[in-house]
Parts: structure tokens; sequence; C-alpha cells
């Protein structure tokens, strides 16, 4: 991750904590280092559960929902696929 990446992710925190922590998609994309499509694919295949907040036709993530879901994925060892 580049110094860019880096503050473009520390602005990112900041400001979801003056938002009660809502993430919007192309947010949570960037810390999970992923496409915004990504995380559409995977909600509606089911494919990952990671936690989402609908409000109207908007999803929102919890930062803290997204840091849980990337700790329960953590390998000490093993097979990586």
């Amino acid at each position: 991750m580049n110094k860019q990446q880096s503050q473009s992710l520390s602005e990112i925190i900041r400001q979801s904590a003056t938002l009660n922590d809502l993430l919007d998609e192309k947010q949570a994309a960037s810390i999970l280092q992923v496409k915004p499509g990504t995380l559409s694919v995977w909600r509606s295949t089911g494919r990952y559960s990671i936690p989402f907040v609908k409000v109207g036709r908007s999803v929102r993530y919890r930062l803290g929902d997204l840091n849980a879901w990337l700790e329960s994925r953590t390998q000490a060892n093993g097979a990586t696929a």
C-alpha cells in the first residue's frame, strides 16, 4: 500500500467515526481492497456474509463489522485457497 492509499484509508476511517461508523459501498470496498461491484456480488450470492445495513436504497457497512469479518478470515497457517 503506498502513501497516498494509506492517507486515503486514514481519511475514510476518520470520516466514518463522525458518521457512526457507517461506510458507503465505495469506502468499504477501498478498506477491503476490492471493487464495489465485488461487494455487490458477495451480497447477492451470499458468498461471504459481511453484515450490511440498508438505508433506503443505499447499502452501508459498519467499520467494526468489516474489521470483525477480516479477523474471522485471518489464517495462522494452512492452505491459501
